[in-house]
């Protein structure tokens, strides 16, 4: 049954994410997710040929600690998907070395913290061209790519920077970054375009 394939999935990549791994180890175990999942994003077609996802190497200039300063206001999103309009809610505005970028609280059962962002490698065509995310708590992606620290500092580890599902395979509708998470610098860390 697809809903419990998928609550599987995202059972799994919360595990993975809470994990001990290092980089290494948590990249290679994201692979074997991807390669192997019922509920991968990889299309079945590309699955036996697929050998990894593409990934820059580890750059530690991109785990910095920021302060975070608090915003107001919301956004909508229409994912032009069965999920419809997306409402965020602005938690607070993190002051990064790349420019300010916008954390946002998903505004549904649950909620969850959103951070997608766009920088300088989408326009060069080195990673998703709509954007990456450094965490979506909804789906499991916690402690990661974003660790929430004592007074009011966040810290952004880009390492861990993910493409969202519909850089895989168009079956899949996703919210990118907003205007206001789209910054010029170059952020080569993480992981890389698909194809």
């Amino acid at each position: 049954m697809d809903e419990l394939e998928l609550a599987d999935w995202r059972e799994q990549v919360a595990r993975l994410y809470l994990s001990d791994l290092d980089l290494a180890g948590f990249r290679a175990a994201r692979d074997a997710l991807f390669a192997g999942h019922p509920q991968s994003p990889i299309p079945l077609t590309d699955r036996p040929r697929f050998t990894g996802l593409r990934y820059f190497p580890p750059n530690p200039e991109a785990v910095v600690d920021v302060p975070v300063r608090p915003a107001t206001g919301t956004l909508s999103i229409d994912t032009g998907g069965p999920d419809g309009v997306v409402h965020y809610r602005r938690t607070g505005i993190a002051e990064t070395p790349w420019g300010p970028l916008t954390l946002w609280w998903i505004e549904a059962y649950g909620g969850g913290l959103f951070l997608p962002f766009r920088d300088g490698t989408a326009a060069a065509r080195e990673t998703y061209g709509g954007g990456r995310y450094l965490t979506d708590t909804v789906k499991g992606t916690y402690g990661r790519g974003l660790t929430v620290l004592p007074g009011g500092r966040l810290r952004l580890d880009f390492n861990y920077a993910y493409n969202p599902s519909c850089a895989y395979d168009d079956r899949w509708a996703c919210p990118l970054a907003p205007e206001e998470n789209r910054i010029t610098a170059p952020l080569r860390a993480g992981e890389r375009t698909y194809h």
